[in-house]
């Protein structure tokens, strides 16, 4: 029995080892079988794995795995750049933007140099037909009586006035103009140039440097010294005055129009020396301080107001550059006894001098409009500005003369420039003989032909430039009287703020024949002024929350009409920083 029982309890635990066996073998399958399966369903994007089960079981070396892999990866991965449109969008809009950069600016340089052109112009033509027009009506005050309201003899009401404002200020500029050429013939141009001739080149292109930084300095305050000239001349004499007259206002003209002629002068003998070195370095340094331009412009900040103002002074100084090289051609050519083969000489130096002043605008331009993310449509926007500046003074309403505005604008002053151009061919060109004064006539002629044509072209231009820009609105706006500046404080700006419907004040017209009258209301001077000081820099965010306050006063403060109050030379830096 023992043995029988015994014998029973070995068979049951072989059974029992044989079912774990069996277990074991059909569990290691199934595990087996979920991993080939899993393996073969598994595809990589790295194409390692393939649906064949077969080829997953060899083994491989992990090493040549590894670096095969990585080569195999380098071959042949991809990458979906819809994944980031905007970024990419972007990307070559600003590309688009950067080539369309050269024709937009080229437009806006061409529209300001004929701006430039006109108001130059305007100093040769019409000013001195403008003065004797004013000498006239001083001659004939004797026939009309001081203060008699009807002429007995010729029958036209003389006023209360002995000019008319712009008249005024058309004497004014005619007598700074002959007191200023009368001193200029006591500067020697020949000594002048052999003793800059004799200076190192190193010395010169300093000297050039500095003189470029001072021409910028003498158009800022020279404006300002002119418009005080023709503010106190025409005052209303019953104001209290202030100031310090009218006679030391006409010599702080004066000596500032013969210095800056004589500034000029000075330039253009130093480009003239350039121009006739042998080994012609100076003048590569010379345009090599263009590229300099760019360092300290391009990786700047601007704003849409900054870059107008920069787009002004480069219209300017271009402007400037083109005067300067045709008084240099005077000069030579007179060396040379008018050899018109030395003019070909000259020609290829010219042709660089310019090409080198339109590169490094266009290259300037691009890269800041790039990095402020500013569009070229900009430039179109700065070219409507110019253009409601030259349609607004055709009007009756204008409470300034279009040349002063220009050089409001730009910072362009024509009357040293054209002061200094008169005394380089008055010199140059010996007038003798009747058939020389029959050639200057006929010359004189010609540049009222040139300025009457011109200036037709430029309003039919600036007319539509408006209409395009949406601006037409505005020119029926009176003008604004007075403007709070930068220093003025926000309790005086609430306080001096008048009201958008006054009935006394809509009937005031600000036409130049007529001077403003005097209101004791209104403590400010009713001299036209302009809101430039505030765009000069970007405004801080302190400064901002304080303008959103003032409710009345953002509506000057649209992109469109930032460029109609930016009026003031503080304009002619090319760094706005």
């Amino acid at each position: 029995m023992a043995d029988s029982v015994a014998a029973g309890l070995g068979e049951e635990k072989e059974t029992e080892n044989e079912d774990k066996e069996k277990e074991k073998l059909t569990g290691s399958s199934k595990t087996k079988s979920e991993k080939n399966s899993t393996a073969s369903e598994v595809t990589e994007t790295l194409g390692f794995y393939e649906r064949n089960a077969g080829k997953k079981d060899k083994q491989r070396n992990l090493s040549d795995l590894s670096l095969v892999r990585f080569i195999s990866a380098e071959l042949t991965r991809g990458y979906f750049l819809e994944h980031n449109e905007a970024k990419y969008t972007e990307r070559r809009e600003r590309v688009y933007t950067c080539l369309r950069i050269p024709r937009e600016l080229e437009k806006l340089m061409i529209f300001g140099f004929f701006l430039c052109l006109d108001a130059f112009l305007y100093v040769f033509t019409l000013l001195p037909l403008r003065v004797l027009l004013a000498l006239v009506r001083l001659l004939t005050l004797p026939c009309c009586g001081l203060r008699a309201n009807i002429c007995p003899y010729c029958k036209k009401s003389s006023g209360s006035r002995l000019l008319q404002p712009a008249q005024v200020c058309d004497l004014l500029k005619g007598f700074i103009m002959i007191i200023c050429y009368s001193m200029m013939h006591y500067v020697d141009y020949s000594m002048m140039y052999h003793l800059i001739r004799g200076q190192s080149v190193i010395k010169l292109y300093i000297i050039y440097n500095m003189l470029e930084v001072a021409d910028r300095l003498f158009s800022s305050f020279g404006q300002d010294i002119l418009d005080a000239l023709y503010w106190t001349a025409t005052e209303p004499k019953e104001k209290k005055r202030a100031h310090i007259g009218v006679i030391p206002h006409f010599l702080m003209a004066v000596l500032y129009v013969f210095l800056h002629a004589i500034l000029i002068m000075v330039q253009a003998t130093t480009l003239n020396v350039a121009f006739n070195s042998h080994n012609k370095s100076l003048l590569t340094i010379m345009m090599s301080n263009n590229f300099v331009e760019i360092k300290g412009s391009v990786f700047k900040k601007f704003e849409k107001n900054n870059l107008f103002q920069m787009s002004n002074s480069d219209i300017k100084e271009r402007f400037t550059n083109y005067v300067l090289l045709l008084i240099v051609c005077l000069r030579n050519m007179e060396q040379f006894s008018w050899n018109p083969d030395h003019l070909w000489v000259l020609f290829p130096d010219v042709c660089m001098v310019i090409a080198s002043e339109i590169a490094v605008d266009i290259v300037k331009h691009a890269f800041i409009t790039k990095f402020n993310d500013i569009t070229a449509d900009v430039y179109s926007e700065y070219r409507a500005s110019l253009a409601f500046d030259l349609v607004s003074s055709r009007q009756k309403n204008a409470y300034t003369d279009y040349s002063d505005s220009v050089s409001r604008r730009m910072g362009f002053i024509p009357l040293p420039l054209a002061l200094l151009l008169i005394r380089v061919v008055t010199s140059s060109v010996k007038i003798q003989g009747s058939l020389s004064l029959v050639c200057v006539l006929l010359f004189y002629l010609g540049m009222i032909t040139l300025k009457v044509l011109n200036s037709i072209v430029l309003l039919g231009k600036s007319c539509l430039y408006v209409k395009e820009a949406n601006m037409e609105e505005k020119l029926f706006q009176t003008p604004p009287t007075a403007a709070p500046g930068r220093a003025s404080s926000k309790s005086n700006r609430s306080k001096f703020t008048a009201p958008p419907g006054n009935p006394e004040n809509e009937g005031v017209s600000t036409s130049i024949t007529s001077q403003p009258v005097h209101q004791d209301a209104s403590p400010a001077p009713v001299l036209p002024t302009s809101n430039s000081d505030q765009f000069l820099t970007t405004p801080d965010e302190t400064e901002e929350k304080d303008i959103t306050q003032d409710g009345s006063e953002l509506k000057h403060r649209t992109p469109k009409k930032d460029l109609l109050e930016i009026d003031r030379f503080t304009i002619c830096g090319n760094r706005i920083d």
